[in-house]
């Protein structure tokens, strides 16, 4: 059997693993290693390399970001800022027809830009904005279908962790993705919002018809204490990385620092918190971890097997456009968030899918932007929709169903595939804040 022939048949055994049930990095590592020694011929060998591979993916200064990031995102979950950022964006709309559900969306862009974690954006806004939003008279399917869309901005609006495994995966410039990734995720959330509006008008049955407006007007003061900490938490990371002040390892390790003080200093942050968030902080990078020394280890495989090479030369071949190669990625792309999560997606296409966009000579910026934008369209759609089991989980009502979480989101996944579509049809979009 030919290298080529083992490395594609290591990748339909994976494949049939992971949709048996396998955990996915336990699957690469397990395909990976047996591939490897088929190539080789040595299981030692085979056991060497993967193991050189483990210690290369996780021993770099960059993958330094992970952790941190993390850090900066539960601390500001627990000192309670999704909270002050809902509630200063429903003062700002509170007059404008679905302002509740836009004050919502602006709230999750917010939260998004010092959080990155789209799991925690859907379940703090389920915990502060589903009841606000059905105590105003909004229909129960749009409450909770407005969350859980704008609750995936945090994988898109930098700090973004799947630009961050993205960046470690492909080797790109951590700062050049969040940057490249702001314009996007600031369309895709004006698009939430102005739908939300179109919906409130004209598909008020959906909304709700009897949408009260008997919201109180923040005072000045009360706005500035609870916004003012988020602009500079904001200011602090984000500025601090595009104006070269840090390298995004730094900015998190500031971000961090920043969230803790902020959390002390209004008294919401208890040792039990801080102990939670350290707890989960560690269990999370452990996970990230793991499944980045898997990733590795399949690129290992695959290269080792010449498969990634071989079908880029099969495309070549086959006259294929760069933008029929990249419409049917995302196609390919969406149809696996509908039974994978957005981590397991990125780690199985793209080792695969970088050596056929480098020989295309695509922008790598753009093409983990596009690929950003696909997986997040995943965490909406039946029957996985990760967003869509955090929401139910958390409210944990019996009156709210998947079905009725699904249906509500629809609408939001829609505009997802079309601002992903202005990205793939204008690289501008995101590119273009890059230096030339």
């Amino acid at each position: 059997m030919t290298d080529f022939a083992i490395g594609l048949v290591s990748l339909v055994a994976m494949g049939g693993l992971v949709l048996g049930g396998l955990y996915v990095p336990i699957a690469l590592i397990l395909c990976s290693f047996v591939g490897v020694w088929a190539i080789k011929g040595n299981a030692l060998l085979a056991a060497k390399m993967l193991g050189l591979a483990a210690n290369d993916a996780i021993s770099s200064y960059f993958f330094g970001v992970v952790p941190v990031f993390v850090l900066m995102g539960y601390l500001v979950s627990e000192a309670g800022l999704g909270k002050d950022a809902f509630a200063v964006a429903n003062a700002m709309f509170r007059r404008v027809k679905g302002g509740l559900g836009v004050g919502t969306i602006a709230a999750n862009a917010i939260f998004a830009a010092i959080t990155g974690i789209s799991i925690a954006s859907a379940a703090v806004f389920t915990k502060i904005a589903v009841p606000e939003l059905r105590r105003h008279g909004y229909g129960t399917r749009f409450s909770v279908g407005v969350v859980a869309g704008s609750s995936v901005l945090g994988m898109l609006i930098p700090p973004s962790l799947l630009l961050i495994l993205y960046g470690l995966l492909s080797e790109q410039s951590i700062g050049d993705l969040f940057l490249a990734g702001l314009g996007p995720g600031l369309v895709l959330a004006v698009m939430f919002a102005i739908g939300t509006i179109g919906l409130a008008i004209f598909a008020p049955g959906f909304v709700g018809r009897n949408l009260s407006r008997d919201t109180e007007a923040m005072s000045a003061g009360e706005a500035l204490s609870k916004g003012m900490p988020i602009a500079i938490l904001i200011a602090l990371v984000l500025g601090g990385i595009y104006a070269g002040f840090f390298t995004p390892v730094e900015a998190g390790g500031i971000g961090a620092a920043g969230a803790l003080i902020i959390g002390v200093a209004k008294r919401r942050l208890s040792w039990r918190a801080l102990w939670r968030v350290l707890v989960e902080t560690g269990m999370i990078t452990a996970a990230i971890s793991f499944l980045i020394i898997a990733a590795q280890m399949y690129s290992r495989m695959l290269a080792f097997s010449g498969l990634p090479a071989g079908f880029g030369e099969l495309v070549a071949g086959a006259d294929i456009s760069p933008m029929h190669v990249i419409l049917f990625y995302c196609f390919v792309v969406i149809l696996m968030g509908m039974i994978l999560d957005s981590g397991s997606i990125m780690l199985i296409l793209v080792p695969l899918m970088l050596p056929v966009v480098i020989s295309m000579q695509m922008d790598l910026v753009w093409f983990g932007i596009v690929t950003v934008l696909a997986v997040e369209i995943g965490l909406l759609t039946p029957p996985f929709g990760i967003s869509v089991y955090v929401i139910k989980a958390t409210l944990n009502d019996p009156d709210i169903s998947l079905k009725d979480i699904f249906l509500g989101a629809a609408p939001f996944a829609a505009m997802m595939l079309i601002c992903l579509m202005l990205v793939v049809f204008i690289p501008a979009l995101s590119i273009g804040l890059l230096s030339p």
